[in-house]
C-alpha cells in the first residue's frame, strides 16, 4: 500500500506544471513553482531535496494514486483478467492531466544516471496495477508480472506521447495489440509447462520458482526478494 500523498507536495507539483512546459523537471521550474505557491524554501527543500526531479518523482507517483482510486471505483465485474489489466492501463493514461510534463519526465528519466529512477517508477506503475486488481501471487510469478507488465506500459508511454489520433483511438488499440501479445506468451508457457515430455524439466524448474518470494510487506520494499527454503 502506498503511503498518503503529502498535499504540500501536490501543491508544488500543480505550481511546477505550467512551467515544466518550457523549462522541463529543472531548477527553474523547481524555483518558479516555490514563488507561485509562496512556499518557503526550506520546507520545499524537505519536500524535495533533489529540487524538481523529486517533484517529476512525485507527480508520478500522484498519478499511480489516482489510477489506484479509479480502479477501485470502476466496476470491473464480467471482464476478462486481460481486460481488466487493459483497463488499468488506460486509466493510468486517463489521470496525466499534462502530456507535456509527461514527455519532459521521460527525457528526464532517460538521461543515464536517472534511468534507475524511472525503471522503479515504471515498476511501481506495474505493481500497483496488479496490487489493485488483487494479484495474490507468492513466487518468482510476483516478479514476472511487474516486469512483463512494466514493458507494456514502458512501450504503450511512448506511442501515446506520439499519438494524434482523435480521442487517441490508436492507443486505445495499441494497449490491446500488446495485451494480446502478453497473453500470447502466457499461452505458450501454459503448453511448455503441460507438455508430458517437458516435465521433469519444468517440474524443477517449479520448484526452483517456488523458493523466490515477493519482497516482506509492509515492512521491506526493496528488490530483489528473499530467498527462503521450501515447506
Amino acid at each position: 500500500m502506498q503511503a498518503p500523498f503529502d498535499p504540500r507536495l501536490s501543491t508544488l507539483i500543480d505550481a511546477a506544471l505550467p512551467h515544466v512546459a518550457f523549462d522541463g523537471w529543472g531548477p527553474e521550474a523547481f524555483k518558479a513553482a516555490i514563488e507561485d505557491c509562496d512556499i518557503d524554501p526550506a520546507e520545499a527543500r524537505l519536500l524535495c531535496p533533489r529540487g524538481a526531479i523529486d517533484l517529476a518523482i512525485g507527480y508520478h507517483k500522484l498519478g499511480d494514486q489516482q489510477m489506484i482510486a479509479a480502479l477501485n471505483a470502476a466496476t470491473l465485474d464480467g471482464l476478462r483478467f486481460r481486460d481488466k489489466v487493459a483497463e488499468a492501463v488506460r486509466l493510468r493514461l486517463a489521470a496525466v492531466d499534462d502530456k507535456e510534463a509527461v514527455r519532459r519526465g521521460t527525457t528526464l528519466f532517460a538521461l543515464p544516471h536517472m534511468a534507475p529512477e524511472g525503471a522503479k517508477l515504471i515498476w511501481g506503475t506495474a505493481d500497483a496495477v496488479w496490487t489493485a486488481l488483487g494479484d495474490t501471487s507468492d513466487d518468482v510469478n510476483w516478479y514476472t508480472k511487474r516486469a512483463t507488465l512494466s514493458a507494456v506500459y514502458s512501450s504503450v508511454i511512448l506511442f501515446w506521447l506520439g499519438d494524434d489520433s482523435i480521442d487517441e483511438q490508436a492507443t486505445d488499440a495499441f494497449i490491446d495489440r500488446r495485451i494480446d501479445d502478453v497473453m500470447k506468451f502466457e499461452r505458450v508457457k501454459a503448453a511448455v509447462r503441460d507438455n508430458p515430455a517437458l516435465k521433469p524439466f519444468t517440474a524443477t524448474l517449479g520448484r526452483v520458482a517456488s523458493m523466490i518470494k515477493p519482497p516482506r510487506q509492509p515492512a521491506a520494499t526493496d528488490l530483489p526478494g528473499v530467498w527462503r527454503d521450501p515447506d
